[in-house]
């Protein structure tokens, strides 16, 4: 497409692969917008596009949709970010409908063939780690391998201090949940992969050492949730190796049965006849037993 269309808090520029949306930085932008600053869409994340009036009058919305699991961002999120913090979502001018209409005919006209289905991997970027906010319990940081909950004083429980400060590796993580600050009972929580002998059953945020607890001014959405993103990113990105790595040795394996098989590696029948041929004149001519040359024919005859 090559053009720009800027709207309300951001522009949204058409290469010929991806939408590029960059967010303005005023103090009326939200500061989710703020901290993400751009966020590249690949045509093959996008399931959709709607064209809708805005929230307030004399507006209209033109929005990207997403398919499912292409955007750890919204993963993370999870349907709880208010209309106004949507990414993805350019608010325009009302006399600007037929030109934003025209541009979501075009995206319409790019839209892959498995726009309909949920991606089997994530194709946008999480936020860059390190990253970090302040719970009300504690503060919370990543930095790209590992995940660390260092407690306050003054708001982690006993049982959190019981058990000190946590570090995790994506590794141990099956991934996150993250409830907004916006909301009663707002939390970031870790979800740790089963193992023998560990009780992964999540307790109460406030008493959970894989959780930290969000309050007023605490966890706030432009700081909680691109962290949660980005360690939800990461993780899904080992799972991803680690099947690439069971993959690649299943397939070893494989070729490695085929190779042992019985006759697998075949000799050439010529070959054969002719190296048994030699084995009768040299036992025709005394040097070898009947019982060797009886051996020996035997194993060349296994070769077929």
């Amino acid at each position: 497409m090559g053009d720009v269309l800027a709207g309300i808090h951001s522009a949204w520029e058409f290469d010929t692969d991806s939408v590029l949306i960059r967010f303005e930085r005023g103090i009326r932008t939200p500061k989710l917008f703020q901290v993400l600053r751009e966020r590249r869409v690949p045509y093959a994340a996008l399931a959709g596009v709607e064209l809708s009036p805005g929230a307030r009058r004399g507006t209209v919305a033109l929005r990207a949709v997403l398919r499912e699991g292409a955007d750890p961002l919204l993963e993370a999120a999870a349907g709880q970010l208010r209309t106004g913090c949507d990414p993805y979502r350019l608010v325009l001018p009302a006399e600007r409908e037929a030109l934003a209409a025209s541009y979501a005919t075009e995206l319409r006209g790019v839209l892959t063939p498995d726009a309909g289905h949920p991606a089997d991997e994530h194709l946008v970027r999480a936020p860059e780690p390190p990253l970090q906010f302040k719970a009300y319990d504690g503060k919370a940081a990543f930095d790209g391998t590992t995940v660390s909950f260092r407690w306050f004083w003054t708001g982690a429980s006993s049982a959190k201090w019981k058990a000190g400060d946590q570090f995790f590796d994506v590794s141990e993580l099956e991934g996150v949940e993250w409830r907004s600050p916006e909301v009663l009972g707002g939390h970031l929580r870790l979800l740790r992969r089963a193992e023998e002998g560990r009780d992964v059953r999540p307790g109460e945020p406030d008493q959970d050492p894989t959780a930290v607890v969000f309050g007023l001014g605490y966890g706030l959405v432009h700081e909680s949730l691109p962290l949660a993103a980005a360690v939800l990113a990461a993780v899904r990105a080992e799972r991803g190796a680690e099947r690439e790595q069971r993959a690649a040795g299943a397939r070893g394996r494989s070729g490695a049965r085929s190779a042992g098989a019985p006759g697998a590696l075949r000799s050439d029948p010529a070959d054969i006849a002719e190296r048994i041929r030699h084995l009768g004149r040299l036992h025709e001519a005394g040097l070898l037993t009947d019982e060797e040359f009886s051996v020996k024919k035997a194993d060349l005859l296994a070769e077929l």
